[in-house]
Parts: C-alpha cells; sequence; structure tokens
C-alpha cells in the first residue's frame, strides 16, 4: 500500500518557529532572573593585532527581542498558509522568509560588526526577492528603490568595519568605555547612516511605502520586527557611543522627528490600506529614534517590542481584508467589514487601540513613558512640539482608518467570502491580538522592574493633552480637505494634497537622484564616447593613418620615378648622417 505524505510547508516551518520561540522565552526568564549575559566566540583567523573572530551575545535584550520575532515569524507564516493558498511554488516562500528571519537573528545577536554585516545583506538581499515575488514592473520599481536605499546602509557598515579595523577590534562592545576621538566619530557616523537608511528616516523615507508591493503576509513580517527594527535596534546597541557625539542627537531627534510629522501628515491623505498602515510604521519608528536621540533607548526598545505587536496585527488584519475582498486596498469601496469579518474587526480595532495609546494596552505603556520622559530630556521645544502633534495625528489616521474600512457604509466592494474567517489567519490574528493587549504590561514589569517613578506636573500632564488634542485637531482638518480637493478650484488645494500624498515629493526626489545621473551618463555616452571622443581618439587617429596610408600607396603604386627618387633621397640622408 502506498502511503501518499505531503508536508505543509506553512505549519510545519510555523509550528518550529514557535516551539524555538517559546524555548528563547524561557531563556530571557533565566537570564532576566540572573541579571548576566552569556557569549559565545569562536576564532576564525588573526590579522596583526586584529583578531577576527564569530561572536554570539545572549543577554535580556538580544534573547527577548529574538523570542519576539520568532514568535511574529511563525504566526505570519501561519497566516501565509491561507493568504497563499493558490501559491504554485509555497517552498520557495517560505525558504524566503525563513531566510530572512535567520539574517535578523544574526543581527540581533552579533556585536561583531563582520557577523552585523552578513546579516545586513541577507536582509537587503531577501527583502529585494520578497518586494518583487509578484513580478511585474511596478513591483519591480518598488524592489530596486528599495535595494538603491538600503545599499547606502551596507556601504555605512562597510566603512565602520574599515575604521573599527584601524582601532583593534570589530567587536563593538569592547568600546564601551573608550572616550570618542576622530576615528571612533567617523565609525559611529556610518553606523548612524546605515540605521537611518534601514529605518526609513528622513531623507531616506521613500522605499518604506514602495515595499508594499511585497505579499500582505511579508509586509507583516518586515514592517514590524525585522528590516525596519533593524536600524532601530542597532543604534540601541551603539547608542553609548552616540550619547559620547555631543551633535549627533540632535542631528537624530531632528529627523526623527519630521519623520514622524510628515508620516502622520502623509496617513491622513493616504486613500491605500497597506500604505496608511505602512506610513504608521514610519512614524512609530521616529518615536523611537526620538527616544535614543534623547538617550532614552531602554524605552526605545521597550515601544520597538510592544509595536512589533501591534504592527505585525494590523498588517495581518490587512491581508484578511484583501484577501476577502478581492484585492482591492482602496479603503474608498470599503465598509461595514464588522458586518462580515466580526473577529477580524476586533482585532483590527485592537491594533488601532493600542496604536492610538489607548490607556493599559500595549502601546499606551510605551508611548506614554517616551512622551512624559521628553517632557524631563527635551531642550528642544519645537521638536517636543512635533513629537506631540505627530503623536496626536496617530490617533486621527487609525480612528479614519477604522471609519473608512469597518464602521462606514459599504462602497460597492464585492466580499466574496462573506462570512467566512479562515482558521489559521483567524489563530494568528488572536494570538497577535492577545499580545497587542497584555505585551505592555507584561514587558514593562520585565524591564522596568527596579526603575522609578517619572513625576510630571500638572501643567505638563495637562500640556500633554492638549497638544495631542490638537495633532488630533489638524489630522481632522486635512482629512476633511482631502475629501474637498475634487470639488475645489485652487491650485494650493490640487498642490497641498499632491504634495502631501506623495510623501512631501520625496519618492519623486529619490528616483530623480538615481535618474538623473543616469541620464547624464547617457548623453555623456552618446555625446562623448560615441561621439567626439571616436573621432579625436583612438578611433579617429586609426581612421586618419588608413587614410593617409592610402593617399601614399596610391601615389607609390606604378610610379618608377618615384622610387628612383625614394631611393636617392635615403642615400643621401644615410651619407649626412654617417659624415656629421
Amino acid at each position: 500500500m502506498t502511503v501518499n505524505f505531503k508536508f505543509n510547508y506553512f505549519l510545519g516551518s510555523g509550528s518550529i518557529l514557535f516551539y524555538f520561540s517559546s524555548l528563547m522565552m524561557l531563556l530571557v526568564a533565566v537570564v532576566c532572573f540572573l541579571g548576566q549575559s552569556v557569549y559565545y566566540e569562536w576564532e576564525l583567523v588573526s590579522l596583526n593585532s586584529v583578531m577576527s573572530s564569530f561572536v554570539l551575545v545572549f543577554d535580556w535584550i538580544s534573547l527577548l527581542f529574538l523570542s519576539l520575532v520568532l514568535l511574529i515569524s511563525s504566526m505570519v507564516i501561519m497566516f501565509s498558509n491561507s493568504y497563499m493558498s493558490d501559491e504554485k511554488f509555497k517552498a520557495r516562500f517560505v525558504l524566503l522568509v525563513l531566510l530572512f528571519v535567520a539574517s535578523m537573528g544574526l543581527v540581533i545577536v552579533s556585536p561583531n560588526l563582520i557577523s552585523i554585516l552578513i546579516g545586513w545583506y541577507g536582509l537587503g538581499l531577501v527583502s529585494f526577492l520578497l518586494v518583487v515575488y509578484f513580478q511585474n514592473f511596478k513591483s519591480m520599481g518598488a524592489g530596486m528603490i528599495t535595494a538603491l536605499s538600503n545599499r547606502i546602509g551596507d556601504v555605512g557598515i562597510l566603512l565602520s568595519i574599515g575604521l573599527f579595523f584601524s582601532m583593534g577590534s570589530w567587536n563593538f562592545s569592547f568600546y564601551m568605555d573608550k572616550t570618542s576621538n576622530m576615528i571612533l566619530t567617523f565609525a559611529v557616523c556610518c553606523v548612524f547612516l546605515a540605521g537611518l537608511t534601514k529605518s526609513a528616516q528622513m531623507p531616506f523615507s521613500a522605499w518604506l511605502p514602495a515595499a508594499m508591493a511585497a505579499p500582505t503576509p511579508v509586509s507583516a513580517l518586515v514592517h514590524s520586527s525585522t528590516l525596519v527594527a533593524a536600524g532601530v535596534y542597532l543604534l540601541i546597541r551603539f547608542s553609548y557611543l552616540i550619547k559620547e557625539i555631543w551633535w549627533l542627537g540632535s542631528v537624530l531627534l531632528f529627523l526623527s522627528s519630521m519623520t514622524m510629522f510628515m508620516a502622520g501628515i502623509c496617513a491622513n491623505y493616504e486613500m491605500d490600506l497597506k500604505k496608511i498602515i505602512a506610513l504608521s510604521t514610519l512614524s512609530q519608528l521616529g518615536l523611537m529614534m526620538s527616544s535614543i536621540a534623547l538617550g532614552l533607548e531602554v524605552f526605545a526598545y521597550f515601544h520597538l517590542l510592544t509595536h512589533a505587536m501591534f504592527s505585525a496585527l494590523l498588517f495581518l488584519c490587512a491581508g484578511a481584508i484583501i484577501h476577502n475582498g478581492g484585492g482591492s486596498q482602496d479603503i474608498r469601496f470599503m465598509g461595514s467589514i464588522v458586518t462580515f469579518m466580526p473577529i477580524v474587526s476586533v482585532c483590527l480595532n485592537c491594533a488601532n487601540l493600542a496604536l492610538c495609546g489607548i490607556p493599559f494596552l500595549a502601546g499606551f505603556y510605551s508611548k506614554d513613558f517616551i512622551l512624559e520622559g521628553g517632557c524631563f530630556y527635551f531642550s528642544n521645544y519645537f521638536g517636543l512640539m512635533l513629537l506631540y502633534l505627530a503623536t496626536g495625528m496617530t490617533a486621527m489616521y487609525s480612528l479614519r482608518l477604522s471609519f473608512y474600512s469597518l464602521w462606514g457604509w459599504n462602497q460597492h466592494l464585492t466580499f466574496s467570502l462573506v462570512g467566512v474567517e479562515d482558521k489559521e489567519m483567524v489563530y494568528s490574528m488572536l494570538v497577535l491580538a492577545t499580545g497587542a493587549v497584555v505585551s505592555g504590561a507584561i514587558l514593562s514589569n520585565i524591564i522596568f522592574s527596579d526603575m522609578d517613578f517619572l513625576y510630571v506636573d500638572f501643567f505638563l500632564k495637562i500640556l500633554v493633552l492638549l497638544v495631542t488634542g490638537l495633532g488630533a485637531w489638524l489630522g481632522v482638518l486635512l482629512s476633511l480637505e482631502r475629501s474637498e480637493v475634487k470639488n475645489s478650484k485652487s491650485l494650493w488645494a490640487y498642490g497641498s494634497s499632491y504634495m502631501f500624498s506623495t510623501m512631501w515629493l520625496m519618492s519623486f526626489l529619490s528616483s530623480k537622484i538615481i535618474v538623473c545621473p543616469l541620464w547624464m551618463g547617457q548623453i555623456l555616452y552618446k555625446v562623448l564616447d560615441m561621439g567626439w571622443l571616436e573621432y579625436l581618439g583612438a578611433q579617429g587617429a586609426y581612421s586618419g593613418l588608413v587614410k593617409m596610408s592610402n593617399f601614399l600607396q596610391l601615389g607609390f603604386l606604378g610610379s618608377i620615378k618615384t622610387y628612383f627618387l625614394l631611393v636617392i633621397f635615403s642615400f643621401i640622408f644615410l651619407i649626412l648622417i654617417t659624415f656629421y
């Protein structure tokens, strides 16, 4: 008797990752209880005074984040079992996702820049392959801008490796107590550039919405705990060196505040479901970077963990809506989804409320720490106002998304699977929804078990509420203005709408930075390489010599007088050389 056994790639790999995630959580509990870190080091080669070794560090920071990455990855792969049910090459898709998770794991547990570079390259390469997974012209363009933007960060890591080599070690933990010097400053600036590009901070923000061309489960993984989180995690590891460079924190604070503000405004103008969630991720990344710039790297790490839970949940809920809605992503055609898919609607509301910072959900604990800490550590009131305005607009575009998709009237979008919610989708979303509700309280007790309270006076507390309310009101005005553009004849209305819909023209400028040099190169190739240089260079010299040779050959052929004169002149020339 023949038994046909068919391995389910999605459920199999998802269960394995879930098992390892549980194991990592157990190790986190042990490490946190002991208060110790474990280093594993294998020496590969020793070159003069520099030893190249493969180092792994297991402390509470790396283990806790790695366990969260594995948990989210397992839920995403389980969700993909239903979402990618029509995919012919399931094994290839799963292997790409697993390679992506492995690259992120290498970045997390390694304090050595060489092994970080391997994981960094892996993230960039596999992200390109996943963005262009559905192959068409638009996805290829999105994949190209993603790859080229991330290559800038790769160059930063390469330069920092060369600079750290001159100081004797690639292990950045050795420089924890070292005072800043010129070489170390340049190396940290290169790492700073790598973190900005990977986390899509200004002026490198254009690739993040473009990466939405990837399948939705991949977006849930990329924009929650892996690709964009790698830049924040790297800067958290280097935060003690960033503090030594007084001007670098100010630059990071300005760029992250502008990124938050830009993402909040553009999310209120966006109509694509996935891009709204991507812009919300960009706004929260700016909040984390602002926290690092203020010296609150532990708060940034805490928000990185909680944000990973509800951000992944947002993308999975969006994937379920898109999957059952026939592939449409325009929120103007959605509505009344709460009637069709009640469990998905509950999970989406939990994620949106956690994103807004509603009390006792995951986002409340981490965002409240950062906002109140900002009142103590902010020396720039303009940056502080931008921080609170962006936080207020977070509430606005989250409520706007819920209104358009869940509670509003259905705008002729036919749901092919009305009332049918796949069990793999529901199970994965419920696990992440549980994390979006309780992870903030649990993680705050683990990370800040011995932390003192932050006492904020009444004026600052009221100021937080007033500025947050002002930001929400500004978001309402932007959303209403977006709907009135059709009936407006004002050039300003169209111009502002176009500018905010294209991320302050950043996608246009980013593409022009790449296209203009190529265009100039094409002109120079036609005018110089294939034009004047061909005429005046080697090809022109060759052509001139050939013409001269043909002319001389034409004059010599068939003429005895010419040969006789040539012999006489040659004889006279030899006599002159000999006697004089």
